[in-house]
């Protein structure tokens, strides 16, 4: 095959691309899962997530670059600025663009006319805020250092963190959503939203928390992706658009479906591109998404929905 010499370089990459996919990805697929409704605006939520990171950092980080444990303290309270930034923008966004028109139990366009207005707003507003231009995180380290590697491909600290993050924050989810009492609750709201609410659940909380839930992901995936690639206010529309991808391709509604469809885009994407030019990436990516919904519309791992909320 066309990739063949340099598998295992593009494989590393493509995880690295697909545990963010992921990260963005569970923010569609919650919040599809309480409301059989897509969040079109969860790229600023993303957005967001890369601009706090950016204002933390700027100000922890001065002219020397911290080390050791001040490096791993610096990351750490970057993907936690990211995380309350996107936390904060979901929960306004289901008070805001969700909660008044699922009281008056309008007609689902009016749901997505409602998230691609929030969209715009939050999108045209980051641009005037912040500025139209691309702006660096200041490195807590060096992101491209070696630290390992795998089978003859050079794993760099910069994928390390991105997989070491992603992973903790996949399991911590998967284990709140098995095992606690918000989790039981968001699973039933999944299944049967009017069931749900006769046997006491609170929707209306239930559904805050998810959107808040999802913005935490998304907004720590928006500081480690503006890490490696700068933050501007755009930056939040295409891998918003591949993460939906990951979340249909590994199963709408399915939580470890849409770590599975982020896993698959990213390495898929990036084989794909070893075989054509760079500037077909994005093609390949939508291709997929397109085949998808043509064959195997429910994903890999997609399941029928009850009633939503």
């Amino acid at each position: 095959m066309c990739f063949t010499h340099n598998f295992w370089n593009l494989t590393v990459q493509g995880l690295s691309d697909g545990f963010l996919y992921a990260l963005i990805a569970l923010g569609y697929t919650l919040v599809y899962g309480v409301l059989q409704l897509i969040n079109f605006a969860h790229s600023e939520v993303f957005m967001s997530g890369g601009f706090a990171g950016y204002f933390v950092l700027n100000t922890l980080i001065g002219p020397r670059p911290p080390h050791g444990a001040g490096s791993v303290g610096t990351v750490v309270a970057g993907i936690a600025a990211g995380a309350a930034a996107g936390g904060a923008v979901a929960f306004l966004l289901e008070r805001v663009a969700y909660r008044p028109l699922r009281r008056r139990n309008a007609p689902r366009l009016a749901f997505l006319i409602s998230a691609i207005g929030a969209s715009f707003f939050l999108y045209n507003l980051a641009g005037k805020e912040f500025g139209r231009n691309s702006v660096s995180i200041p490195e807590p380290f060096n992101l491209s250092t070696r630290v390992f590697s795998l089978f003859g491909a050079e794993v760099q600290t910069y994928e390390v963190l991105i997989a070491v993050s992603a992973v903790v924050m996949l399991v911590l989810l998967d284990r709140l959503v098995a095992t606690t009492r918000l989790g039981r609750g968001i699973r039933a709201v999944a299944q049967d939203a009017d069931t749900a609410a006769l046997m006491g659940v609170d929707i209306d909380r239930v559904i805050s928390n998810t959107f808040v839930i999802g913005g935490l992901l998304g907004g720590a995936a928006g500081f480690l992706f503006g890490l490696s690639s700068g933050v501007v206010y755009t930056m939040g529309f295409t891998p918003g658009l591949k993460a939906f991808t990951a979340a249909v391709l590994g199963g709408i509604g399915n939580i470890r479906g849409a770590v599975v469809g982020g896993l698959v885009l990213g390495v898929v994407e990036n084989w794909g591109v070893s075989c054509v030019q760079s500037s077909w990436r994005d093609v390949i990516a939508f291709g997929i998404l397109v085949l998808v919904l043509m064959f195997r519309p429910t994903g890999i791992l997609g399941e029928r929905l009850g009633r939503s909320a």
